[in-house]
């Protein structure tokens, strides 16, 4: 019977343990664009992902975090993001960004393919002085369970250039040996 009286207070959180990281997809580091992502038939071909064009100058990104919950919300915490070229190196050029979450299979060179894009606010945020930026929303519409093969772009608004990509967040047990 004491046995009992220990393990019920137990099992009861149990179904707050399993509802507490609602997750759907994560990001841990940014890369940011090099507006050419190559050269075909000696002209340089433009680092389209997803359909979305590249920022024209390259950009840099010190560090990126990214969540998405099932329910859509996103919490986006950049830090750095500054043009890395042009007479404008080291600024943030005057920006506003917004976050792009794309979930599906891409197309062939670049495009969207059956990938659906999810969309924070319109308006994006300011970027600081320094690059830093963060974004708390809830992504329109709201992106499908499961987001197979997400990709996180940080874009423009109205233009959607975009400045930097989501590293997406291996599973800790992905590098655990006993998996």
């Amino acid at each position: 019977m004491k046995k009992w009286l220990l393990v019920l207070p137990l099992m009861a959180l149990v179904p707050l343990r399993a509802t507490a990281d609602d997750s759907l997809v994560r990001f841990d580091g940014g890369i940011g664009v090099d507006p050419i992502s190559g050269i075909v038939s000696n002209a340089p071909a433009l680092n389209v992902v997803r359909g979305v064009p590249p920022g024209g100058f390259p950009w840099v990104i010190k560090r990126l975090r990214a969540d998405v919950q099932s329910d859509g919300r996103i919490h986006v915490d950049g830090r750095g993001l500054l043009f890395a070229g042009g007479n404008a190196i080291g600024t943030n050029g005057g920006q506003r960004v917004l976050a792009l979450l794309f979930c599906g299979a891409p197309g062939a060179g670049g495009s969207l393919g059956n990938a659906t894009a999810h969309s924070s606010d319109p308006a994006g945020v300011p970027l600081e002085a320094n690059g830093d930026f963060r974004i708390d929303d809830v992504l329109t519409p709201a992106p499908p369970a499961p987001c197979d093969n997400a990709a996180l772009l940080i874009a423009t608004p109205g233009t959607h250039r975009w400045f930097t990509a989501g590293i997406p967040k291996a599973d800790d047990h992905d590098h655990d040996p006993k998996h």
